[in-house]
């Protein structure tokens, strides 16, 4: 049975920089050495029980994994995640597609966020030429080099732009490549090429603003930072040069990463940062599959920290993992984020 398809050819797709936006980067970011944020003694206290679960853990060599949402992106925090990058206190960090197109925009143009109210009635929501173009070839052309979704993307903002194969080479490698998946990467990059009207060589991309993007400075410390996105969610959709099997391609490999770091928890930290779907979901999957495996090996996982930090009430039951301790905190996960450096970086000098 043959369905319909929307042409999205047909989209006048905008130049970013017509778009206005509601964050600016430079003016909201979240600097390291802010002031101590007010917050119950409660959430304090908490917020120190986890610092030393998470220096403990460096020092078992079990991992400290940080899931959250792309409003930790849009708040300003992609800096701040830096910091804890470089000072080894986690090991690997993970989104979803909204957090990935924040941080690559404030990379590019250090402005982000558009209004929806008012784009959406006007057709004009996320028909943004450059986000919609960029970010769909980088995947691709990352996806073709063996990298996933966040690396990708990271790579490309680190290295201010993206090389691009010759039609030939992208030929050769789907007439002659040595498995299913390198004939697959290549002729999805040379659909987004042919797509885009692209020219073999170095396509340069400005990223002026690169020292805000949390993916340009986990690609450069080498750490994991996944993105675990759903089919639709996201603007980058709404352009011509969005391959669905490269998306598809570079988010499973995210995904296997998440859960072989899954598989390290024992001793571990996980933590969830305003993430109430996409956090809660990949990490089920992740552990269940994790423990699978470690429960034939005769380790089973254990001992493992979680905590859960949102403005909202959080129903979602957490406990099914088994871990060793579970905390909810209410709280702005600025607010969080920050005290935990600062007691991790009084904890640690």
């Amino acid at each position: 049975m043959k369905y319909k398809q929307f042409d999205r050819r047909l989209l006048t797709q905008e130049p970013l920089s017509t778009r206005k936006n509601k964050v600016v980067i430079d003016r909201s970011y979240i600097r390291a050495d802010s002031p101590d944020p007010k917050m119950s003694p409660e959430n304090k206290a908490t917020v120190q029980r986890l610092a030393r679960y998470i220096l403990d853990a460096r020092d078992k060599g079990a991992y400290v994994m940080l899931a959250f949402g792309a409003h930790s992106i849009k708040n300003g925090l992609g800096p701040l995640m830096v910091e804890f990058i470089k000072r080894g206190w986690i090991n690997h960090l993970a989104t979803n597609g909204a957090g990935i197109i924040h941080d690559w925009e404030f990379a590019y143009q250090g402005e982000s966020s558009e209004s929806v109210a008012k784009n959406l009635p006007e057709g004009r929501f996320g028909i943004w030429n450059e986000t919609g173009l960029y970010l769909n070839l980088a995947i691709a052309a990352g996806a073709y080099e063996g990298l996933g979704y966040g690396a990708g993307v990271g790579k490309a903002i680190e290295e201010h732009g993206i090389l691009i194969p010759s039609e030939e080479e992208l030929l050769s490698r789907i007439e002659e490549g040595e498995s299913p998946e390198t004939i697959s990467a290549a002729a999805d990059l040379l659909r987004v090429v042919r797509n885009a009207g692209l020219k073999a060589g170095w396509l340069e991309i400005p990223s002026p603003f690169a020292k805000y993007s949390l993916q340009a400075g986990a690609y450069r410390y080498g750490v994991a930072s996944t993105d675990h996105p759903m089919f639709g969610h996201d603007i980058i959709y709404t352009h011509s040069a969005n391959c669905g099997s490269a998306i598809g391609r570079a988010a499973e490999r995210d995904f296997l990463s998440f859960v072989d770091s899954t598989s390290r928890l024992t001793g571990g930290v996980y933590l969830s940062l305003g993430s109430a779907v996409m956090s809660p979901l990949v990490f089920e999957k992740a552990f269940t599959m994790a423990q699978n495996v470690a429960i034939q090996k005769g380790t089973p996982i254990h001992g493992h920290h979680i905590a859960i930090v949102d403005l909202g009430e959080i129903k979602r039951d957490w406990s099914r993992s088994n871990p060793d301790s579970l905390d909810f905190l209410m709280m702005d996960n600025r607010d969080f984020l920050l005290s935990l450096y600062h007691e991790l970086c009084s904890m640690t000098k």
